[in-house]
């Protein structure tokens, strides 16, 4: 077998290997991802910051929002409990990723959010979906409750799906764009 054959046939396998399942997670994410990020084209740094609806949400506060969420959840898948578990400090934070702070730039969170949603994609294609982890106490979790990580992956997806329409409303509010329609 030539190098090129080897390359060809493990890429097959592969390929072949992803499941169903696996191969509809990744493409659904994809798919809501782009949505998400298409709300943001043509956008200025301001155009990003501005909030123009009754709520306090921005277009970059948004994309920098899922990216920080489809972290910490993709940790969870990694780490375990660890990575959800509640501290003044995540509270902070998670205070700040709502914001496109003036030394953050629309294109450094679209970057960051490019780099965390093609690590996610690796544990889709070879995390153990079925395998599971406690939640952390908190008052928006059930005591005692347990998430696989399938679960984990499908709020990342229900994350991205919901903010993108979003930010759909807060674009077509700044300039008439709209994703879809």
């Amino acid at each position: 077998m030539t190098a090129t054959a080897a390359t060809a046939t493990e890429t097959v396998t592969e390929t072949a290997t992803l499941s169903r399942e696996r191969a509809d997670l990744l493409e659904t994410l994809a798919n809501h991802r782009r949505f998400l990020r298409y709300t943001v084209r043509d956008l200025t740094d301001e155009q990003a910051r501005l909030a123009p609806t009754a709520s306090v949400l921005t277009l970059g506060g948004l994309i920098k929002h899922v990216a920080a969420v489809e972290r910490g959840w993709a940790d969870f898948i990694v780490r375990g409990t660890v990575a959800q578990e509640i501290t003044p400090e995540k509270y902070a934070e998670f205070a700040a990723d709502f914001v496109l702070a003036e030394d953050e730039t629309l294109a450094g969170v679209l970057d960051a959010y490019e780099e965390i949603a093609a690590a996610t994609d690796e544990l889709v294609r070879t995390a153990d979906l079925d395998a599971d982890h406690p939640l952390p106490e908190a008052p928006w979790f059930e005591a005692g409750e347990r998430w696989s990580n399938r679960r984990a992956l499908t709020h990342i997806l229900a994350e991205t799906t919901q903010h993108a329409g979003h930010a759909d409303i807060i674009r077509e509010t700044i300039d008439g764009q709209k994703t879809m329609g």
